[in-house]
């Protein structure tokens, strides 16, 4: 592997006896697998040798001890390469890809290397009093590593609180402080992220009051501000408007190729973020013209016919703009490291697509397309029942929230006379 990348011999047995010379080389097989170039390969080949014979300078001879010199060769290497004139953000700029190339090759080499990363909360803030309440979430109430993820992020503002106020054990918690989390965040948190935040919180007090922490099951007073069911307007754009959306990309490149593929899946099938980031390349079945989402939200799967158009989009996008991978994912980065999409980026991509058109839409992103398909099959006829099932929801309930203004029929009543569109 490194004779492709290294034309000189002498190149090559240089890194071969480095110490860290296997290390290396399957730092570079690692590099060329995940869609690297030649010249980003090259120059950061000869930053790790330098990094191996500067710690064996500084007596390291263990894989295991090499983390502590990251940060000391950083400095050096700055200081010789970079100038007093050189600006301070140019600098951090340098240092960053020189401290990324070392952590990348450490985290091959060093078993439990993960690097520096921001200081993070722990998992569990109330680790003392309620250690096993993420396993009762996961194993007796069955949530998704997603769910329980947000139950986290919930506690952790519930433990921010506790900090704040000065309390200490979970044992003294009281109606009238939960009042005071509410009021605290209720100017500052939308409807439904309160809402979600008071439910997580009252599962919390129910585990603790069977666990014998708290000594009362108060978690009926904790109430979420009230809203109306039903009250709220759709996200969903018109189809004249979906067409503006879908000309905004540029299909000739790589990148617009799987765009385009991607927002025909949404506003075709009305699929979730995470159901798209999802589909692997065994979910099409192309000989029968067929579509299938498994893994679905409410714990089920769902088979499509294949759209034509929608098969076009993909065939180009697996032809002329898919990154040569191994993994089976249907959609891939199209920058090193070669890797799936992740629900963010589909989502980032649906919003970015509506600016670069110009509609303005509240929550831009991948459930605008959601709402629109929702309220397309609604003008089609069909009945809640049926566009339920279409969209992949478990009860009739939440189908009712992409389907509760009939909008074509309020623009006649708006244009003209109402008793027409009754």
């Amino acid at each position: 592997m490194l004779e492709k990348f290294f034309v000189r011999p002498e190149s090559v047995d240089r890194i071969r006896s480095s110490w860290v010379g296997k290390e290396v080389e399957q730092y570079v097989c690692w590099l060329s697998d995940h869609g690297y170039s030649v010249s980003t390969i090259s120059r950061r080949i000869p930053i790790v040798i330098q990094f191996g014979e500067f710690a064996r300078e500084h007596g390291v001879s263990e894989l295991k001890d090499l983390p502590l010199q990251v940060e000391p060769f950083v400095e050096k290497w700055l200081a010789e390469r970079c100038g007093p004139k050189m600006a301070a953000h140019e600098r951090k700029k340098v240092g960053q890809c020189v401290r990324n190339s070392l952590r990348q090759m450490l985290r091959l080499a060093v078993p439990g290397y993960v690097g520096l990363k921001r200081h993070c909360q722990p998992d569990n803030p109330f680790e003392t009093s309620a250690p096993k309440f993420f396993d009762f979430l996961q194993e007796e109430k069955g949530l998704r590593k997603a769910t329980i993820m947000k139950y986290r992020h919930s506690l952790r503002k519930l433990a921010a609180y506790f900090k704040k106020i000065g309390l200490k054990d979970v044992a003294h918690l009281s109606p009238p402080i939960l009042s005071g989390l509410v009021a605290e965040l209720s100017p500052v948190t939308s409807w439904s992220e309160l809402r979600n935040t008071c439910g997580v919180i009252r599962v919390f007090i129910r585990y603790l009051h069977r666990e014998r922490v708290l000594v009362k099951d108060f978690s009926n007073a904790l109430e979420a501000p009230k809203n109306y069911r039903l009250s709220g307007l759709t996200r969903s754009i018109s189809w004249d408007d979906v067409r503006r959306v879908l000309e905004t990309v540029e299909r000739r490149s790589a990148v617009g190729k799987r765009d385009y593929a991607i927002l025909l899946l949404l506003v075709t099938y009305g699929l979730r973020a995470r159901e798209i980031a999802a589909l692997t390349l065994d979910d099409i079945d192309w000989r029968n013209d067929r579509l299938r989402i498994p893994e679905r939200k409410a714990g089920h799967s769902t088979g499509y016919p294949l759209s034509k158009i929608v098969g076009e989009a993909i065939v180009d996008y697996l032809k002329n703009g898919r990154p040569k991978s191994s993994s089976r994912n249907l959609f891939l980065r199209s920058m090193a490291p070669i890797q799936p999409v992740g629900p963010t980026a589909v989502t980032c991509c649906a919003a970015r697509y509506l600016a670069k058109a110009g509609i303005k839409v509240p929550r831009a992103g991948s459930h605008t397309f959601r709402h629109t398909c929702a309220q397309r099959l609604l003008d089609a006829g069909l009945t809640i029942k049926g566009i339920g099932d279409y969209l992949g929801h478990r009860s009739p309930s939440s189908t009712q929230i992409y389907t509760k203004v009939a909008i074509e029929a309020l623009r006649q009543v708006a244009l003209g006379d109402g008793e027409e569109a009754i």
